[in-house]
């Protein structure tokens, strides 16, 4: 009997303990000793903030996986790490809509070194110029879009105003991005200085191929013209030539009017379109409807916001991602 009891108390403490330790989240979330802690507020920043960092860094990435980063928020362990962290680093540019809120809150010396990777950037306009929700403008019906221009439909609000956050999509963008996290881990972390110049030099390298790939493939296509689930690919698009045209606006939620459909089916006979390109992370239902009237066919393009756990787990990243995209887009546009 005793002993019966005696394992009875050691399977609830051991069951108190399990769920104690799940409670405080993975080891991931959490910050560690000996390291530079690094939080990120979504994928690319998580990424080149690793690619850097090494094994000298610990980095974490606000948006779990499979999560488009649109709809997520922080929760008020977030922002108690991101206070605690050594350097914070979002993308700015309207992207991430609760990050002034969480600045704000932040205390005068808590010491984080706050990077918005978009600070220096040329950034884009995204829907300056166009009418109003409810409004009709007839005169753009005609209007050719200049190469790489960002081009909303009308009839949808986004919360990143006038601004196109997406800046990272332009590998030239990326660079300097990748630069502002290198010079903060140098600011927190100097006795690691050369170690972090140099992971930076390869990641450099790397982006510099990409853009070179990149620029040598896609001036080589016939077809310059995109058709997008939503408005993401600005950047990709004015540093190679291209024109988009998105379903929908800045952020992915919004639903085109019928109008707004018409005019994209118009624009996909005009410039012989045959794939429409949807998102992993967003519903492809306008896409696929789309393409089904239009008997044309849908391909994914990646506006890397965030990638699925198969991704992470497959040893995905920002380049394997880039480099599918550009094959995507050959297809789409040979």
């Amino acid at each position: 009997m005793r002993n019966r009891k005696t394992i009875y108390w050691v399977l609830v403490i051991l069951t108190s303990l399990a769920i104690l330790l799940g409670g405080c989240g993975g080891s991931q979330a959490d910050l560690v000793e000996g390291k530079t802690n690094v939080i990120t507020s979504f994928y690319p920043l998580y990424d080149f903030a690793s690619k850097i960092g090494g094994d000298r860094a610990h980095v974490i990435n606000l948006v779990p996986a499979g999560v488009e980063p649109h709809d997520w928020s922080p929760k008020s362990k977030d922002i108690s790490q991101i206070n605690k962290a050594d350097v914070f680093v979002y993308q700015g540019a309207g992207f991430e809509g609760w990050v002034d809120e969480v600045l704000g809150s932040m205390k005068p010396d808590s010491g984080v070194i706050v990077v918005e990777a978009s600070h220096g950037l040329e950034l884009l306009a995204g829907e300056q110029g166009h009418a109003e929700e409810g409004q009709s403008d007839e005169h753009d019906s005609d209007k050719e879009e200049a190469h790489g221009r960002v081009e909303a439909e009308e009839g949808h609000h986004h919360d990143h105003g006038s601004i196109d956050p997406h800046a990272w999509l332009s590998p030239p963008n990326a660079k300097v991005m990748a630069e502002s996290i290198k010079n903060a881990l140098l600011e927190a972390d100097p006795d690691n200085k050369d170690y972090y110049e140099a992971n930076y030099s390869k990641l450099a390298e790397d982006l510099d191929r990409l853009h070179q790939k990149y620029k040598e493939t896609l001036s080589a296509l016939p077809k310059k013209e995109i058709v997008v689930s939503h408005q993401a690919f600005g950047y990709l698009a004015h540093e190679y030539g291209l024109t988009q045209k998105a379903i929908m606006g800045l952020a992915p939620d919004g639903e085109p009017t019928a109008q707004d459909m018409k005019k994209i089916s118009q624009f996909v006979r005009d410039n012989g379109i045959q794939y429409i390109f949807f998102e992993e992370l967003v519903s492809d239902s306008l896409a696929n409807t789309l393409a089904e009237d239009l008997k044309i066919e849908t391909l994914v393009l990646n506006p890397l916001e965030g990638l699925t756990d198969k991704q992470l787990a497959a040893g995905e990243d920002y380049f394997s991602v880039m480099e599918n995209n550009l094959n995507h887009l050959v297809k789409a546009l040979k």
